[in-house]
């Protein structure tokens, strides 16, 4: 050891080069960066619904329909979509961008590669579930079926598809295509107002998605009303930039008049994993949109494997458009009221505050005004406003009170299109629907329509829970949300009369709002954290089921009567034999005891002894006072429930002037007498 307590050698010790002096090394400066909503989006794909290529596939396909149910919906034309997933081969895929197939050189390079001792393993196993599955048939026992394992699947075996969405809806205006599909958060959708789409991303996250995955663009036809060309845009989107990238844009003949939009887009997907996912989101599309068409196809190259569904519609009523509304002041913030400031027409401090926001008269402003101090005056200029005279503002906003929202601004499905599209889909043997009214969440209204059904087609079990907001239906992240919680814990199912866990009950819940509190930009599901939302869900669920409790106790009474009537009819032939015994032998001994019988039990045993009265009229007499209590038993019960089932009486509607001839036409409850 040196003298200075180092355990290194003079050898082991580095010198300095000759030449070179030892200068410490700085650390690399900081650089600000800055990215792009595309990029930020790009880099963070999962936060929109993005998280795998078989989720991507589902969102695909979910944010084409609802654009195109917007489109058609706001010019007030009746849905028609096609949907189209075609399963595109690795050589086909390769010779659309333009790839020469390879045959593998080195395999052992390939991830799936499976060595020598992994296939001996792996034949040895498959040949002893074979003789397990033999020895099985042959003692005649079931065994689930044994799936040969099969060597993994490599990280570069992806699957591809073109998705096409098809409408006829509004269309887009020509010049307009390449920055509402190639520029990331621009959108026609913003503006307080009750909409599908909400955040811009969309479709543009698919055409990002695609440009990940594939590398291949999008491709749009689109034609307006009274357009006499087709727009066609093919374009991706320079991601660090966040503008389109446009290969082609041009005009093309629209000889067939259409209107509408053909989005197509490749990208990488699993239709495998995702396959009950994507049938159950276009199912549960048509429950709340019955109003709509739907023509959903999967073609494969192996034909066993394609699919077709054709989603009828049901009704021709649509729900009203929603219309845009104004700011309620307490839902406001700062920055919203700054920004009000700088958009408004409005010159003066009076007239801001009437027309740019809901709930505020004029006498009710003059009011506010007078409460912000002696700075402010009706008649101020907007533009003199301070930083600490709108943060007065802004303070009195969330102070004083203001008469809550309505909901004209809303576009609920509607009773009526919600029990035609479970009825349409399900086919329940009970149904119960109920829409309550406008309630306020945060100075927002909100509409909650609840539907109960019971019993019905590929219904589960149980609980099925399914869960719309502002019409879309909500499949992922199901036991944190807000309905699937009311549901469960704050329903005590058995007080109505249904069995939670036998009886095959459908629960639906759809709620509009102009603003959703959706947990995330994938719009996945409604936090139980919101007391308004919560409390109004409960009520909704309850009245249905309170619906559901009244008709299943009238079912149950029903069946109650049935099962006395059919134990009553069962008796009748040993009954009636028994008393025409007794009655044949009290006639035949009527005439040694004629002092013992006189009127009518006389009467009775001569038709006895003259057959007038015979085993048969017995037994039909029985059946007639059988048919009689359970009748009356009917009329006891309407009676208590106040509903009368007794037969009606003729109602004959009097004309005002004039005396006609009319010929009657009868049913069985009106008759229709029409002026000759």
């Amino acid at each position: 050891m040196d003298s200075d307590g180092s355990n290194e050698s003079p050898v082991q010790q580095k010198k300095p080069q000759k030449g070179k002096s030892r200068t410490p090394k700085k650390a690399p400066e900081s650089v600000l960066k800055q990215k792009s909503p595309a990029e930020f989006f790009a880099e963070n794909k999962n936060i929109a619904g993005f998280d795998n290529p078989g989720k991507s596939l589902y969102t695909t396909v979910r944010e084409l329909v609802e654009n195109a149910l917007d489109s058609a919906e706001s010019i007030s034309e009746l849905p028609c979509i096609e949907i189209t997933i075609e399963e595109i081969t690795k050589s086909k895929f390769n010779t659309m961008i333009g790839l020469v197939d390879r045959e593998r050189v080195d395999a052992e390079l390939y991830d799936d590669f499976e060595t020598a001792k992994a296939r001996e393993k792996r034949l040895a196993k498959e040949a002893r579930d074979q003789e397990i599955q033999s020895k099985n048939a042959a003692l005649g026992k079931k065994s689930k079926e044994i799936t040969a394992l099969k060597a993994v699947k490599g990280r570069g075996d992806a699957s591809f598809f073109r998705v096409t969405c098809k409408d006829n809806g509004k269309g887009m205006p020509h010049d307009d295509i390449p920055n509402m599909f190639g520029r990331v958060l621009s959108g026609t959708k913003y503006g307080l107002k009750q909409t599908r789409g909400k955040f811009g991303l969309g479709a543009k996250m698919a055409l990002i998605w695609s440009k990940m995955s594939t590398g291949l663009p999008i491709e749009i036809y689109s034609s307006m009303r009274g357009q006499n060309f087709i727009s066609f845009c093919r374009l991706d989107i320079d991601i660090h930039r966040n503008t389109p990238h446009v290969h082609l844009h041009e005009k093309r003949d629209n000889k067939e008049a259409w209107h509408g939009a053909e989005i197509q887009v490749i990208i990488e997907g699993n239709w495998t994993t995702y396959r009950s996912k994507i049938l159950h989101y276009m199912r549960q599309m048509a429950v709340i949109t019955p109003y709509a068409q739907f023509l959903f196809r999967f073609v494969s190259n192996a034909s066993d494997k394609n699919v077709t569904i054709h989603f009828a519609r049901r009704t021709d009523v649509m729900p009203p458009a929603p219309l845009e509304t104004k700011h309620h002041p307490s839902a406001v913030d700062l920055l919203l009221i700054k920004r009000l400031i700088t958009e408004t027409s409005k010159q003066n401090l009076l007239q801001f505050l009437q027309h740019e926001f809901v709930n505020i008269g004029k006498s009710y402003a003059t009011r506010l005004v007078g409460e912000m101090g002696p700075d402010f005056s009706p008649n101020m200029p907007l533009k003199s406003l301070t930083s600490q005279q709108i943060v007065r503002i802004h303070q009195l906003f969330r102070q004083a009170k203001f008469d809550d929202p309505s909901g004209d601004c809303l576009s609920p499905a509607g009773e009526y299109n919600l029990r035609l599209g479970i009825i349409k889909e399900l086919h329940p043997d009970m149904v119960a629907t109920y829409a309550g009214s406008p309630q306020v969440f945060e100075g927002h209204p909100f509409i909650v329509e609840a539907g109960i059904s019971l019993g019905g087609k590929d219904v589960k079990q149980g609980l099925n829970i399914f869960r719309f907001a502002n019409r879309i239906p909500l499949l992922f992240e199901q036991g944190a949300d807000v309905v699937t919680r009311t549901a469960l814990k704050r329903i005590n199912w058995h007080s109505y009369k249904i069995n939670q866990s036998q009886d095959k009950i459908g629960v639906f819940v759809s709620i509009v709002s102009t603003k959703i509190p959706f947990k995330g930009t994938g719009k996945e599901y409604i936090g139980d954290d919101i007391s308004e939302i919560a409390s109004v869900v409960k009520a909704a669920i309850k009245q249905c089921c309170s619906q559901l409790k009244s008709k299943i106790v009238k079912k149950m009474q029903a069946r109650e009567r049935q099962e006395r009537k059919r134990n009553l009819t069962r008796y009748i032939p040993d009954a009636s034999k028994a008393i025409f015994d007794v009655l044949k032998e009290m006639a035949q001994g009527r005439e040694k005891r004629r002092r013992r019988y006189e009127g009518e039990e006389d009467e009775i045993l001569k038709k006895v002894a003259t057959s007038e009265i015979t085993e048969a009229t017995l037994r039909e007499k029985l059946a007639q006072h059988v048919e009689q209590v359970d009748y009356e038993m009917a009329l006891d019960y309407a009676a208590q429930s106040g509903v009368s089932e007794e037969p009606r009486e003729a109602i004959y509607l009097q004309v005002l002037e004039g005396k006609y001839n009319f010929v009657e036409f009868h049913s069985p409850v009106c008759v229709f007498q029409l002026i000759q």
